[in-house]
């Protein structure tokens, strides 16, 4: 397909959806928006939000990182699991029943409050800062780096990847109890989704000036940011899994939006 910019990523979804809003009786109808770091889904997941309120239908918003375990909670999963899971993002470091309740809440007529996490406090947000999705919310938008992804297999995790992982992993028990929690819940929860659409980076090298770029522009604002040293290093953390994703999703999700490496959108395969 022709080159395209990021207006026919968001058509391409929108037109996708509605198609399937028509065929499907569930309430709220879960869409599942994946993409490695810095690819523009929460952009994306924001722009199609405002869209369908806009046009009457009502649409609310959930991010995998509004779902982080809290702060205390994750460092006692780093002292009794592995000290890397300490940092926020992989498989593990998430509360999955919230996602859960919230999600059954809107299933059964209700309104349903949403997490929302402070990443400058690396910790939850207060409850009365959580935003309200109405009961009668028609779609959820439920975006993230690893939303639909199915895990590895356990031959697959004997080789680090990384020195992150030669050197902090070694026995490999950090991306064993990551991927175990993958098997879990996460599935259970993933498997609720019912269209799963995926913005495809060109491979895992361009991540890293994708994020740089972020961290930059959150230093321009004032924001703080990482260094570019310490986000080589943060990055290694999502790397053994956006590789997976980016060699197995593609095969399998309802809408796949291929990116180059200045994010334009070089190829759209739809499957819905």
């Amino acid at each position: 397909m022709a080159r395209e910019d990021m207006t026919d990523a968001l058509a391409a979804v929108e037109s996708a959806l509605l198609r399937r809003l028509r065929s499907s009786a569930r309430r709220p109808f879960l869409l599942g928006l994946c993409g490695a770091q810095g690819s523009g889904k929460s952009t994306l997941a924001a722009a199609l939000a405002e869209h369908l309120n806009q046009a009457g239908i009502g649409c609310a918003t959930l991010s995998l990182d509004d779902l982080y375990k809290t702060h205390a909670a994750r460092q006692r999963t780093a002292e009794e699991r592995h000290p890397l899971f300490a940092t926020r993002g992989v498989p593990g470091t998430h509360d999955v029943d919230l996602a859960f309740a919230l999600i059954d809440a809107l299933e059964g007529g209700h309104d349903s409050r949403l997490p929302r996490f402070d990443k400058a406090r690396d910790d939850r947000r207060p409850e009365q800062q959580w935003e309200t999705a109405p009961a009668d919310t028609q779609v959820l938008i439920f975006e993230g780096w690893f939303v639909g992804a199915r895990p590895e297999s356990d031959v697959a995790l004997d080789t680090p990847i990384n020195p992150l992982e030669r050197d902090e992993d070694g026995q490999g028990e950090w991306r064993r109890h990551a991927n175990q929690a993958l098997k879990g819940d996460y599935q259970r929860l993933f498997a609720r989704i019912d269209m799963l659409v995926l913005l495809a980076a060109p491979g895992f090298d361009v991540v890293q000036g994708w994020r740089t770029q972020q961290e930059q522009q959150l230093r321009a604002q004032g924001g703080g940011g990482m260094d570019d040293a310490q986000i080589a290093r943060f990055i290694q953390h999502y790397e053994r899994l956006t590789r997976h994703i980016l060699a197995e999703m593609p095969h399998r999700a309802d809408l796949v939006i291929e990116l180059d490496p200045s994010r334009a959108v070089r190829a759209i395969l739809d499957r819905t």
